[in-house]
């Protein structure tokens, strides 16, 4: 039982540490560079080979490691250890979410999930809370006013769009009826009848429609609203652009991370990217379907290899599937984010609050309140 967890915790930490956040790191540049027709990341080679400049990630961490490790004077203990509480709370949330489903393989009960817990979604929002403190104590310790007032500007924008965020994801809590990530992943894996609510308005001639026009049971496609809310909302608790305002290196030089070099550096900027991860990865769980796969259960998967392989091979098979389908999804949704990052300018500090307090959180009660009147109206009906 330890020994499983264990090993599902490291899977989680080297996938989303190891290679999922220096991939983001050198996509954000590749794609960067295709975006504006440059040529990109391309120096960094291994006997001449550069791997479309797959190696910078690695570089770039033997030389912050090579570089000198400096502190200001006013609490050097703080800001040595204010990358920490940026970057491990990050990492702790990702063990509520899971990159598979429940299988049973000779007599073994498997659930790829680090911690299948009640409060998933809680303790994702909590563990970004208590990640924006790194930022705060950064920018106080740095005995800078650029870093204190980066470290400012995160709190406060944390303040401002958590609320809207929590509220952004209740509509889908009232339809999955839980707050787990791995049951909502698993509510999704079926399809449902699009024209079910209007079956009474077509015509007899076309009532075959109400059977055949399916959509798979996504949040997606029940939440659309909620889906953009949730994106917004997390990329700017997340403080990635267009939300960068406590870097802002136009404005601020470099905010909280002004005063810091070598690996906390490179820790701020890890912790940043294994942010883009947990977004993509709690998006995906969410309201892609975690791990499903449109129009094919888990137990029409089964069944069909298991006619030809027999059960435990076609279960193990369906498991390795499903854990591809689920960071392909995760691949696609930093791949958006980035897409966003490249697109749009940096808001200014009063758009923000304007937007999180005057539209955002306006619009995730409106959609909760909607989203419950229809609950009650067809349950009702």
């Amino acid at each position: 039982m330890v020994s499983g967890a264990v090993i599902k915790v490291l899977f989680v930490f080297a996938t989303a540490v190891g290679v999922l956040a220096p991939l983001a790191a050198w996509a954000e540049r590749r794609q960067g560079a295709l975006m504006q027709d440059r040529i990109g990341p391309n120096r960094a080679d291994l006997h001449g080979a550069s791997l479309l400049g797959l190696l910078h990630p690695l570089a770039e961490s033997l030389k912050l490691f090579a570089k000198e490790d400096l502190a200001p004077s006013r609490d050097r203990f703080l800001h040595l250890a204010a990358p920490f509480v940026a970057t491990v709370p990050v990492i702790a949330a990702l063990a509520v979410v899971p990159f598979g489903g429940r299988y049973e393989i000779a007599g073994t009960h498997l659930n790829l999930i680090a911690a299948d817990v009640d409060w998933g979604v809680l303790w994702v929002f909590a563990m970004l809370s208590i990640a924006t403190l790194g930022p705060l104590i950064a920018g106080w310790s740095s005995n800078s006013g650029w870093g204190l007032q980066g470290g400012l500007r995160a709190a406060a924008q944390l303040i401002s769009c958590e609320v809207a965020m929590g509220l952004s994801l209740v509509g889908v809590f009232v339809i999955f009826g839980s707050l787990r990530l791995s049951d909502m992943a698993l509510a999704q894996d079926q399809t449902w009848r699009v024209l079910v609510v209007a079956e009474g308005l077509i015509p007899a001639d076309f009532s075959f429609l109400v059977e055949w026009v399916l959509l798979p049971r996504w949040g997606v496609f029940l939440q659309p609203f909620a889906f953009l809310l949730a994106l917004t909302c997390m990329l700017a608790a997340t403080r990635r652009p267009p939300f960068d305002l406590s870097e802002a290196g136009s404005e601020l030089v470099g905010g909280h991370l002004t005063e810091y070099s070598g690996m906390r550096f490179g820790l701020f900027r890890l912790a940043q990217y294994v942010e883009m991860v947990l977004v993509a990865s709690v998006m995906t769980s969410v309201f892609l379907g975690g791990w499903s796969i449109p129009y094919l259960s888990q137990a029409t998967l089964v069944d069909a290899v298991a006619r030809f392989l027999g059960e435990g091979f076609a279960t193990g098979l369906c498991m390795v599937i499903h854990v591809a389908v689920f960071f392909t999804k995760v691949v696609v949704m930093l791949w958006l984010q980035l897409l966003i990052r490249w697109s749009m300018p940096r808001f200014r500090y009063d758009q923000l609050m304007d937007l999180c307090w005057k539209v955002l959180l306006p619009l995730a009660l409106a959609n909760a309140l909607v989203t419950a009147a229809c609950l009650l109206a067809l349950g009702s009906a």
